[in-house]
């Protein structure tokens, strides 16, 4: 199942998540929003603890609409804290969307990490 955010939770759920968060832009409207629920959700099952899946409904969530520049649905973005990494606007079928968010979780895993040392371990270094 995937957790719905709104404007409101958004910046909790994705900005301060330890993990990656793949946002999925929708609306009830859109059939192929829906088709891709059960590729996304493998995915999630696929990297469990090391990605968050959260859908926002983009006809209820119109500042985040706006804010992300979306211009067609589904729209999927990776988030690493508060930065967008990757983002997917054209959908090419089930097997190049599972190939696409891979090669993003590869990439990911395989960047640099950003370790943050607590003062004390910069006074005993």
């Amino acid at each position: 199942m995937v957790l719905s955010v709104s404007e409101r939770t958004f910046a909790q759920e994705v900005f301060q998540s330890s993990t990656p968060v793949l946002v999925h832009f929708w609306a009830p409207w859109c059939g192929l929003c829906r088709a891709i629920d059960p590729t996304l959700i493998t995915f999630q099952s696929d990297w469990a603890g090391q990605v968050k899946l959260v859908g926002v409904n983009a006809d209820q969530n119109f500042k985040l609409a706006h804010t992300y520049r979306l211009t067609s649905l589904p729209t999927l973005i990776l988030f690493e804290g508060e930065k967008a990494r990757f983002r997917l606007e054209q959908y090419q079928g089930r097997e190049e969307l599972r190939r696409t968010l891979d090669s993003w979780m590869l990439a990911v895993e395989n960047s640099p990490k950003i370790q943050l040392l607590q003062p004390q371990e910069v006074v005993n270094r």
